[in-house]
């Protein structure tokens, strides 16, 4: 059990019988009242994003979460397909427990599976992907201007604005958490 005082960004509690992650806190002192936790949390399953006030020696159970590394295989007509580096098992995942990351995701990719009471209730993608880039403008001579961009599809599908130096070909570093280009890779 812990207090509502010692929440932490990232930490996943039980709230209502539901998990949370804390996404941030406060702790809000009042004129002569007392001290208060203004807590955002995020729900595990539904993504739905709450802000609650607590006492600061409220207790709740804190659910503790297992990783895994996996490697992404291949999507068939029921989800997503993960194999376990350690043990090669092979785990189905539907397609709303990967979520937009599905944008990011090529085949032999390594993944993070969050586990909770031996379930999956999460996949976590690394911050960063490197991908080929398979359909953009070409890049015109004089076109310097800082800060322009073209937009670019991705061998995943996806759509990225790149820099116009960036042709067919190319392999670029895309920010999988806002789906910005980053660099191009060599």
């Amino acid at each position: 059990m812990i207090t509502a005082g010692d929440f932490r960004p990232g930490m996943v509690v039980e709230l209502d019988g539901e998990l949370h992650a804390v996404l941030e806190f406060h702790h809000i002192k009042r004129g002569r009242g007392t001290a208060v936790v203004r807590a955002k949390f995020r729900h595990m399953k539904t993504g739905a994003i709450t802000e609650r006030t607590f006492m600061p020696e409220e207790r709740f159970p804190r659910a503790y979460m297992e990783q895994k590394r996996m490697q992404y295989l291949y999507r068939d007509e029921g989800g997503y397909v993960f194999m376990d580096l350690e043990t090669y098992d092979q785990i189905h995942l539907p397609g709303d427990l990967v979520g937009d990351g599905t944008r990011w995701l090529k085949e032999n990719a390594g993944v993070s599976v969050v586990l909770y009471e031996g379930r999956a209730i999460a996949v976590e993608l690394p911050n960063s992907v490197e991908l080929e880039v398979v359909e953009t403008a070409p890049g015109v001579r004089g076109d310097t201007v800082a800060g322009s961009s073209k937009p670019a599809k991705l061998e995943t599908g996806a759509a990225v604005n790149v820099p116009f130096f960036v042709s067919v070909g190319d392999r670029i570093k895309v920010d999988t958490r806002t789906g910005e280009y980053i660099e191009r890779v060599k």
